[in-house]
Formats: C-alpha cells, sequence, structure tokens
C-alpha cells in the first residue's frame, strides 16, 4: 500500500527503472464502474479524478496494471469468513449478506456503499469499525484466494497473469 493512488503510480514507475528484470505490476482500485471493453490502462487515464498523474501511462502492457473492482474491499466481502475471523465477536454480516442480493457481483458494489456495509459490520467489534489503513493490509492475509477469485475476475485476471508470468498453475 502506496498511500495516494498518484503515489503507488510513481512508485510503479521507478520500480520499472530500479529492476527493469522483474515483473512489475500496478495493482490500484478502480474507484468506479470499469467498462468491461477497456483495458485497466484505458480505464485509468479516461478517469479525469486521475487526470494528470496517468495520462503518460500509454507504453505499458496491458498485463502489468490490474484493478480492484470497484475498491479493494469489494475483495473482502467475497469473503465474509475471512471478516468473521480476523473481526471476531461483534462482526455482524447481515447487512453485507442482505446488501449484496441487489448486486450481481462484488465488483457492482460502489466504494461508498462498501464502506458504509463494512463500518456497519465491524462497529462492535473488538478491533473497530473497519479502518482502511489500519486493518486493509492484515485483512488481505486472512482472504481464500480461490473464493475472491470466484467473486472477482479482476481478482482471477491478476493471479492468472501472476501464475503464467511465473510459469506455474493458475489455480
Amino acid at each position: 500500500m502506496c498511500s495516494s493512488r498518484s503515489d503507488a503510480y510513481e512508485d510503479f514507475k521507478i520500480a520499472l527503472e530500479s529492476q527493469p528484470e522483474a515483473f512489475n505490476v500496478l495493482l490500484i482500485d478502480a474507484e468506479s464502474p470499469v467498462d468491461s471493453t477497456l483495458t485497466p490502462w484505458e480505464h485509468l487515464r479516461n478517469r479525469t479524478e486521475d487526470h494528470p498523474w496517468i495520462l503518460d501511462a500509454v507504453n505499458f502492457e496491458d498485463e502489468q496494471c490490474h484493478l480492484m473492482v470497484q475498491t479493494m474491499e469489494a475483495w473482502f466481502i467475497a469473503d465474509i469468513d475471512a471478516l468473521k475471523e480476523f473481526y471476531g465477536e461483534g462482526f455482524r454480516e447481515d447487512g453485507i449478506l442482505q446488501g449484496m442480493t441487489r448486486y450481481c457481483s462484488v465488483e457492482t458494489v460502489s466504494k461508498g456503499t462498501l464502506k458504509v456495509w463494512l463500518e456497519a459490520a465491524t462497529r462492535h467489534t473488538e478491533k473497530g469499525k473497519y479502518h482502511k489503513t489500519r486493518h486493509a493490509p492484515k485483512l488481505l492475509t486472512f482472504l481464500n484466494v480461490a473464493k475472491v477469485r470466484q467473486a472477482s475476475p479482476y481478482c482471477d485476471r491478476l493471479f492468472t497473469t501472476l501464475a503464467a508470468t511465473m510459469g506455474t498453475s493458475a489455480s
């Protein structure tokens, strides 16, 4: 986690220069619905909210940019068991489960809605309300990759790309 979106992009470009032999990837929240006909780079360049920092991203390979759609929190709600394990007693998943009945995929839930759901579900836990910078890095380690990949095509794309690059099986 590199703080701001533009900082993450700058770190990506620095990594390309300092470690050209490595397979460098920008993994970033999409922040908005993604048109499946666009590449991740095109999605970012089309978002006026991401100007001007992303506009020079024209000579990179598609496999070097991966989106958490619409935001990383979608991956968390894809694995309610991980949330329950991390937050423990007091975690209330009912609002998330009920809310998801209105959506066809975790990737279609807006950033604002995900935040509301997670804060409500975690309000009465020992760890307190969900906090992105304090909780997200640890929460990512609790996730069942297979569950998240099944619920999130963009997560599956990331793991498939990494496995292909390493020459291993994507399962």
